[in-house]
């Protein structure tokens, strides 16, 4: 059977980022649903950002366009542009080398359930404009611009 079972997802909660970059990011849980079913060209992701919580730090991609629906509640896209809030069914494209950083907020009072899709390109650089840290291709860590990594998580 194709269909997915959701409760057979496994739920994986908090942030990779290396502290303190992970505290704003740690109140989200998300089930890595195209990951589960065996897909390796593009992921897609059905995430709960709780109140006050932060999607990623704002970043952009080198290599990988993203793209997020939003199921049920209200974010905040925060971008270089300024604030757009985004409600159940708006929707937002990231286009793979514009270097206009981007994240979401939650800043209602209630969690938030979106999906996230985007390719999964090996080549991929992930820059986080207002921070020191980048995401190298085949890294597996996050680094500084200079090139010194941060300390992995335990």
């Amino acid at each position: 059977m194709k269909k997915i079972d959701l409760s057979t997802v496994p739920l994986g909660t908090g942030s990779t980022y290396p502290a303190p970059f992970d505290s704003p990011c740690n109140g989200q849980s998300s089930r890595k649903l195209g990951r589960h079913a065996g897909l390796t060209m593009f992921g897609v992701n059905l995430t709960v950002i709780e109140p006050g919580v932060w999607s990623s730090q704002r970043h952009w991609h080198s290599h990988e366009d993203e793209f997020v629906w939003v199921v049920d509640g209200e974010l905040t896209l925060i971008t270089d542009a300024g604030e757009e809030v985004l409600r159940a069914g708006d929707c937002a494209a990231f286009r793979r080398g514009d270097t206009d950083g981007h994240h979401l907020v939650n800043k209602s009072a209630r969690p938030t359930t979106l999906l996230e899709i985007g390719n999964s390109d090996p080549k991929d650089r992930c820059v986080y404009p207002d921070i020191d840290m980048v995401a190298e291709p085949g890294a597996g860590a996050y680094s500084h611009r200079d090139g010194t990594l941060y300390p992995s998580k335990a």
